[in-house]
């Protein structure tokens, strides 16, 4: 078992915070995983989160919120944004609205789109951090872009090193998938990325979703999450294994694990989607540190939570572009 890091004190979220209001980046704890932040209305700010990631430019980011409140000087509300707010914010819930025309965000942020993703996150830290700066903060994975996403503080430092000027230490985040992304920018609700909150649930609520056909394109995305190729370790990836080589490592799910291999991680012993989950990306993490050919991922269901987890496998099994 991990220590978990010492509670973080008024003076460190004062200095984060100070931070942010200077243009800086700040890599904050949410109940997702690891945000890279930095003030949204600061286009200098902002383009150093794409240097920092080596993002593409045309991959939109997600803008963190304090509360709802803050939503109707950036974006158009509707109805059913207002009711999956009331139902989902603060939460693992990311949703894609009209931009105003006179919205402060920086254009950087929205890749020059009509549209904005929205969050008001549920993690405590990340809420006192957001109150604390008074701005929308701009808040990708706290990755190199197309990397493992992080869960804990230790994945932020050891993949961006010094180019944070601060990491605020939450431990473990809870959920451990990205927001779900849900665009109600038309007329048919779309979902755009799985991720915290089920599809279940959110069709529960506004009735069947429209898929990503029609709504979203690898090269020109609407949402973060949406290329072909993301959330991967440097290790290959092999889905839907049911043994597992000599020279490779094991990610499993469930009681029954195939023998073998160099090293094994359970996501769930249990087989509980939602544990698994919260442990998807600080097993892989472990796992491309062995140095194995290949990290062999047993086949997960893709019910509930696991849509998401299905959805992160995929990608992060997807071959690199070449150019």
């Amino acid at each position: 078992m991990r220590a978990e890091p010492p509670p973080v004190d008024d003076a460190t979220l004062e200095r984060a915070a100070e931070l942010l209001r200077g243009g800086r980046l700040v890599a904050f704890p949410t109940e997702t995983v690891y945000g890279l932040g930095a003030d949204a209305t600061n286009d200098r700010a902002v383009a150093g989160i794409f240097a920092a990631k080596r993002r593409p430019s045309f991959n939109p980011l997600i803008v963190h919120l304090a509360d709802t409140g803050q939503v109707a000087a950036l974006a158009e509300w509707n109805n059913r944004a207002r009711r999956a707010a009331a139902r989902f914010w603060p939460g693992p819930l990311t949703m894609v609205l009209r931009a105003r025309a006179d919205t402060p965000i920086s254009k950087l942020a929205t890749a020059g789109l009509d549209t904005i993703a929205l969050r008001v996150p549920a993690h405590p830290l990340a809420r006192d951090l957001l109150r604390r700066t008074g701005r929308p903060v701009a808040a990708p994975s706290a990755n190199r872009s197309e990397s493992l996403s992080p869960t804990r503080a230790e994945h932020v430092r050891e993949g961006l090193g010094d180019a944070v000027a601060c990491v605020i230490d939450g431990g473990a985040c809870p959920v451990g998938v990205e927001s779900t992304v849900l665009d109600l920018s038309d007329e048919r609700p779309a979902l755009l990325r799985p991720g915290g909150v089920a599809r279940a649930a959110l069709e529960a609520l506004l009735g069947p979703l429209a898929g990503l056909a029609g709504h979203a394109s690898p090269s020109a995305p609407r949402a973060p999450g949406q290329l072909l190729r993301h959330y991967a370790p440097r290790t290959p990836v092999r889905l839907n294994a049911t043994h597992v080589e000599a020279d490779e490592v094991l990610l499993g799910f469930g009681p029954d694990l195939p023998s073998g291999g160099r090293r094994q991680v359970n996501l769930s012993v249990s087989g509980d989607l939602t544990e698994a989950a919260a442990n998807l990306f600080d097993a892989l993490h472990r796992l491309d540190q062995v140095g194995a050919r290949c990290i062999a991922v047993m086949s997960v269901p893709g019910t509930g939570l696991g849509e998401a987890i299905n959805d992160r496998l995929l990608r992060s099994a997807h071959s690199p572009s070449t150019k």
